[in-house]
């Protein structure tokens, strides 16, 4: 059974905190579906993506729609259900994961915007609707300046 991991952005935006987290993931050796809420803001997501990589090299990634999604090892995604069968799904931007979800994978991370009063209550119902499911969650804050774990259920 998997776990929910709540990330508190306050000092660095997603774009810098994406990847980090994508280099982590892929280490364990996961597919990565990032699911967002727009299209859009998956394109510039996949646009610094190229960018925003380890030093030595790259995150390899797709943008949902193409020829090759089951391949890829990570997908950006406005749908549920992300044909590369990931092990991990990072939800950016509000976008919603079921507590069956977390159950079924081996880690849901949820990004959120400390910055902006609606993410930061969306997050919140979402940690409530997770925790109250008896999903297994942690929330990470990075407003010391480095990564802390601050509650854990």
């Amino acid at each position: 059974m998997g776990a929910a991991y709540f990330y508190h952005l306050t000092r660095r935006p997603l774009e810098a905190t994406l990847p980090m987290l994508l280099e982590k993931a892929r280490a364990a050796g996961w597919r990565v579906a990032v699911r967002g809420t727009d299209a859009e803001r998956l394109a510039r997501l996949d646009t610094a993506l190229w960018t925003a990589g380890p030093e030595d090299g790259f995150l390899p990634h797709g943008l949902a729609g193409g020829p090759h999604d089951a391949a890829q090892p990570i997908l950006l995604t406005t749908a549920r259900e992300a044909a590369n069968d990931p092990a991990c799904v990072m939800s950016v931007d509000g976008a919603e994961v079921a507590p069956q979800e977390v159950g079924a994978l081996e880690r849901v991370c949820v990004l959120f915007d400390g910055n902006d009063g609606a993410a930061l209550e969306r997050a919140r119902a979402q940690w409530k609707a997770l925790t109250g499911a008896g999903c297994a969650a942690q929330y990470w804050s990075e407003e010391s300046g480095r990564w802390e774990k601050k509650a854990e259920r």
